[in-house]
């Protein structure tokens, strides 16, 4: 793929196009018939959403390009807590927040910012020296 064809963003929206479709199709196909209760499924979607979100900023930046010449088991690890963390900070935030009354549309905006700021947490934290700025500039 050439990065440099589309912009960053188109990259960005049809990533999470597809990771929309993607963990949408596995709610219908799996979860629905496995009775997971329609609040809670908006937790794949946003664990699908995470690494989108995380890994076309690392793929499209030139300053990023070294994260990619680690070995294969560091990426996949970090992929995996990418989201882990994201199924673990928009599942306690559901389970803290079904309960007061809100909307499901804010309750889903709640959920996708605690999970993918814990997603971006646990990248960062095994990744320190990918956002390093340069403070001489």
């Amino acid at each position: 793929m050439d990065k440099a064809r589309l912009p960053r963003w188109v990259w960005l929206m049809v990533g999470l196009f597809l990771a929309v479709l993607g963990s949408n199709l596995l709610n219908l196909l799996v979860l629905v018939p496995a009775v997971l209760p329609e609040t809670y499924r908006s937790i794949t979607v946003i664990a699908a959403m995470a690494p989108v979100l995380i890994y076309v900023g690392v793929w499209y930046d030139e300053e990023r390009q070294p994260y990619w010449a680690q070995s294969r088991a560091k990426i996949v690890g970090d992929v995996l807590f990418v989201v882990t963390g994201a199924i673990l900070g928009s599942a306690i935030a559901l389970v803290a927040l079904v309960g007061i009354g809100l909307p499901s549309t804010v309750l889903d905006i709640l959920a996708m910012t605690a999970g993918f700021l814990l997603a971006w947490g646990l990248f960062w934290w095994r990744n320190p020296t990918l956002y390093d700025v340069d403070l001489e500039r």
